[in-house]
């Protein structure tokens, strides 16, 4: 079985080209920045660079929607290839062949996310309301007036 699932943000636009022919057939070509799962003590993230293509409806997909920083999942399968450069030395490729591409956020998450995804430098991160205050067993205090609105008696 040849299956690969990633989730990344792409690094930059997708390269889209049309084959050439009578039924014209759009190539879409991006690379997706994925964080390994694991970091070393005191290193920074890192992330793996995968070359992808998209073949079809799912290349004028990633030429409408998607741009560099989107964060997506791509579903799809390892490919290998290998070509003659200019200089006769043999080139050897790995892609993959997506087959799936979705978005892994939405909207507001994307555009609160359009420096990539990483805090830039001076920027106050946001703050994340306080819970409310709980009795001393852990339960939030319901209000005698709500009760008949509950679906339950207490």
């Amino acid at each position: 079985m040849n299956k690969v699932i990633l989730m990344g943000r792409l690094t930059r636009d997708p390269e889209i080209r049309y084959s050439a022919g009578e039924n014209q057939t759009a190539v879409a070509r991006y690379t997706l920045a994925v964080d390994r799962r694991f970091r070393r003590q005191g290193d920074e993230q890192t992330a793996d660079f995968i070359n992808c293509v998209v073949f079809g409806r799912g290349a004028e997909f990633a030429e409408r929607y998607l741009h560099q920083g989107t964060k997506i999942v791509a579903t799809g399968r390892i490919q290998t290839g290998s070509y003659t450069n200019k200089d006769g030395n043999r080139v050897y490729t790995t892609d993959v062949v997506v087959e799936e591409q979705e978005f892994a956020e939405s909207k507001a998450a994307a555009s609160e996310n359009a420096g990539g995804g990483y805090q830039q430098a001076g920027a106050t991160a946001p703050t994340r309301p306080e819970p409310t205050q709980a009795a001393g067993d852990g339960f939030m205090n319901i209000p005698d007036a709500i009760e008949e609105e509950l679906p339950f008696k207490c």
